[in-house]
């Protein structure tokens, strides 16, 4: 079954087509990776699957509803690029007001915040206020208010941006405890590498066109190249940034 369809979608901002004839489709228990430069309308499209824009033309689908569906909405987990927190809270308040939001009872908010905190390495942390979180940790944080109702769907923008190593090896290594489980991973991101190392698929996007779709083996051919080099390629650029002739 699809998770996530997006067919012929276009949104435009005034003259400009940030969405242009987007068509896509995402399997349950894939991790896809949703790449492309600054603008290229990852974010765009990420808030069309949310329900936050509606597309100018074209369809779209989540776990086989209209995302404004509440019945769709509370399947999804989604942590933005950059998430605002109110930061006298710690960690705990966090979790248990988005809990609250989501119609979860104490009880089981209770029992996920204590299987997530230290899942995500907040552990130490946990009773300090946000305010006082380097952006690793905030996006930690993130991860764990995106994962706290046990979603179907994870939707994530630039999760891995502010993570230091260590960080980054545990979200890698909770990714693909999810796709176990079953769930749904639809990530963007700039980082490259990690995209190549746990995504079952990655979709390059262009000036709000989709121009590469497939697994990193089926890009790279017989010719071996890493999903950088296979990026840059896509794009027309070469490894100075220029274009290609």
């Amino acid at each position: 079954m699809e998770a996530l369809i997006m067919e012929e979608v276009v949104k435009a901002f005034g003259v400009v087509r940030a969405v242009d004839g987007l068509s896509l489709s995402v399997q349950q228990g894939e991790i896809l990776g949703f790449l492309g430069a600054n603008g290229a309308g990852k974010t765009t499209s990420i808030k069309m699957l949310l329900g936050f824009f509606r597309p100018d033309r074209g369809r779209v689908e989540v776990l086989g509803k209209d995302p404004c569906d509440p019945a769709a909405r509370i399947k999804i987990g989604f942590m933005p690029e950059t998430a605002y927190y109110y930061p006298f809270l710690n960690v705990r308040e966090l979790l248990a007001l988005y809990g609250g939001l989501c119609g979860m009872g104490r009880e089981s908010i209770a029992r996920r915040t204590e299987t997530l905190i230290p899942r995500v390495g907040l552990s130490e942390a946990g009773k300090r206020p946000l305010r006082t979180y380097s952006k690793g940790m905030l996006q930690r944080a993130g991860i764990a208010q995106a994962l706290l109702h046990d979603p179907d769907l994870l939707i994530l923008d630039e999760p891995f941006t502010g993570l230091d190593p260590l960080a980054r090896i545990q979200l890698r290594d909770l990714i693909l405890d999810l796709r176990r489980q079953g769930k749904t991973v639809f990530f963007s991101s700039h980082e490259l590498s990690e995209a190549e190392l746990i995504c079952d698929r990655v979709a390059i996007l262009r000036q709000g066109r989709l121009v590469s779709c497939g697994s990193v083996r089926e890009l790279a051919g017989d010719g071996g190249q890493n999903l950088e080099r296979i990026f840059l390629k896509v794009l027309g650029v070469d490894a100075q940034g220029g274009r290609l002739a």
